[in-house]
């Protein structure tokens, strides 16, 4: 078995975190540095990240998300963004690919121009849809590379969306995709893993 193949197997989400387990932002950092590199629709890089770590902040967090335990105990709350608007920055997303003379003038303005009627003719719902989607590609990445590094973590969607920007003085122009504990699991509180469908049930070849 690949190390790849184990880290999959190893991850799990995590109901319960060891307390005075502080993640530095050393660690976050070499994280990003990983997930960076996540899948973008256009490479727009729709995703943006809230760490947090300072204990009454999360005790706002974990009102808002119905007073879960995990919140409290965990070693950081990460929230995942997705910008609504990330159609807008193609230009500037794009200028370097300009510049390094990868693409020339007619091809970049086209790229731009393309991208950008993509979601204005679409829509509002295609912008907020797009917004998740790609936040939640990154999310997955996130949680992934924190396992690698050692930590473990779960996604959350149980919270109040409207409490947690107003904690956090969030725009409207990010949805929120997903909140994510963070920590060292407390291994004696895990529940066995949950059923997995076979493959046959949820793959169909045409």
């Amino acid at each position: 078995m690949t190390e790849f193949q184990e880290l999959i197997k190893e991850r799990r989400s995590a109901t319960n975190f060891l307390k005075d387990n502080p993640i530095s932002q050393k660690e976050f950092s070499e994280i990003f540095e990983m997930v960076k590199l996540a899948p973008s629709a256009f490479n727009l890089q729709h995703t943006k990240y809230i760490v947090v770590t300072d204990p009454e902040v999360k005790e706002q967090l974990r009102v808002a998300a119905n007073g879960q335990y995990k919140v409290h105990s965990a070693s950081a709350v990460v929230l995942v963004l997705g910008d609504k608007l990330a159609y807008k920055n193609s230009a500037a997303i794009n200028e370097g690919l300009l510049m390094l003379g990868i693409v020339n003038k007619q091809e970049y303005d086209l790229m731009v121009e393309d991208t950008v009627s993509l979601y204005e003719i679409r829509g509002e719902n295609f912008q907020r849809d797009e917004a998740i989607r790609n936040a939640s590609l990154s999310a997955m990445m996130f949680m992934l590379v924190a396992k690698e590094k050692g930590w473990d973590t779960c996604p959350m969607i149980g919270f109040d969306p409207d409490k947690v920007k107003t904690v956090l003085n969030i725009s409207d122009q990010f949805e929120i995709a997903l909140m994510i504990t963070m920590g060292k699991e407390k291994v004696e509180s895990r529940k066995p893993r949950g059923y997995r469908k076979p493959v046959s049930e949820f793959v169909s070849y045409v």
